[in-house]
């Protein structure tokens, strides 16, 4: 029977296993910066509607 760290070193050497683990950090990553610029153009468009509810109500 082999232990996790064999098991491991055999995944790290395989060089599919690392393409895959690269390609997941890629995917994370983008993941990430996508949520963030999201995050930005909510707040942005949240602010854009308040301030066009804000102007018709007062009209």
């Amino acid at each position: 029977m082999e232990t996790g760290m064999q098991t491991i070193r055999k995944f790290i050497k395989n060089s599919k296993g690392a393409t895959a683990i690269e390609y997941g950090l890629i995917a994370a990553l983008i993941a990430v910066a996508a949520i963030a610029a999201m995050q930005g153009l909510g707040n942005k468009l949240k602010t854009t509607f308040q301030n066009v509810s804000s102007n018709m109500s007062a009209t």
